[in-house]
């Protein structure tokens, strides 16, 4: 089971659910699936990074929160054999396929508004757990053998 943690300004890095609600445009995600180490830059964690805003010393703190997981991800990479791939990637950008195809897709271009809600959408035809759950719970009771 690949392991998700999130940072954020709000505070530490935290565990977060492997599924499309924590991919958040102000955070900055690390997956480790043991094969690859994965850094995943939220929308606007990416524009600022494209800005240059890390550069500028009034926003030390915003460099802070980048190298954050850039540390995380090079202690597990010097600690671990086989050495994963490591992938540096931003919302919207090709790597981030690696991530998307991880995740439980509880938000998909089926059943969100474009831009509505918590998280990004996955364009998947796959349905989440919780749907899953629920049809084979209606299966389980049904009468019909």
């Amino acid at each position: 089971q690949p392991i998700l943690y999130s940072y954020s300004f709000q505070g530490p890095p935290e565990p977060v659910l492997l599924d499309t609600s924590s991919i958040q445009p102000d955070r900055i995600l690390l997956m480790d699936t043991f094969f690859q180490i994965l850094i995943f830059h939220g929308e606007t964690i990416a524009q600022w990074r494209a800005a240059g805003y890390h550069d500028q010393p009034e926003y030390a703190n915003f460099k802070q929160l980048l190298e954050a997981p850039v540390a995380d991800a090079q202690e597990v990479l010097l600690s671990r054999f086989p050495v994963p791939r490591y992938i540096d990637t931003e919302q919207g950008g090709s790597q981030a396929r690696f991530l998307l195809c991880k995740v439980n897709p509880s938000q998909t271009h089926n059943n969100q508004g474009w831009g509505a809600g918590d998280g990004a959408p996955v364009l998947t035809d796959d349905v989440s757990l919780q749907v899953f759950m629920e049809h084979l719970k209606k299966l389980s009771v049904s009468s019909q053998a």
